[in-house]
């Protein structure tokens, strides 16, 4: 497999096509604890350039385990986590704020109704569940590194 070099220093592969692979609404994103366990999310994401952009909380476990070890997993995946095809390898990198109104209205863009529906009530949802909002957001970059397939 050829690979080629981004303005980053991320090498990724030349020829996978992210849009047929990644289709739907759903990446389940698995990230790794320092033990060495996957902890796997479905997480909403648009694709663009050859990536997979993500938005999450600052303070959610996988932006903290994404900071520590930026290997991960990602395969396409139902709202509740049923992986829909076998996983991939990725690396994972944290944009900088200057990027999220942009990567915002991207999702804006691809989840409109969901965003209407949807992000109210997961957002109910966590202030019973006793966490704050306005802790603000980040973007995850998810970079595919190989197309072939490994287990979980």
């Amino acid at each position: 497999m050829q690979r080629q070099r981004i303005g980053r220093e991320v090498e990724r592969p030349v020829g996978l096509d992210l849009g047929a692979l990644f289709r739907g609404k759903y990446i389940s994103l698995t990230s790794f604890k320092r033990d060495g366990a996957g902890v796997a999310t479905p997480v909403w994401f648009v694709v663009e350039d050859g990536q997979l952009l993500v938005l999450t909380d600052t303070q959610s476990f996988k932006a903290k385990r994404i900071r520590r070890n930026p290997r991960v997993m990602v395969a396409p995946c139902s709202a509740g986590g049923r992986l829909r095809s076998d996983p991939v390898s990725a690396r994972a990198e944290i944009l900088p704020p200057s990027e999220l109104h942009r990567v915002d209205q991207l999702m804006t863009r691809k989840y409109r109704m969901d965003r209407i529906v949807v992000l109210p009530i997961y957002r109910a949802v966590r202030r019973l569940r006793g966490f704050r909002d306005g802790t603000g957001n980040v973007i995850l970059v998810i970079t595919p590194t190989s197309q072939r397939k490994e287990p979980l």
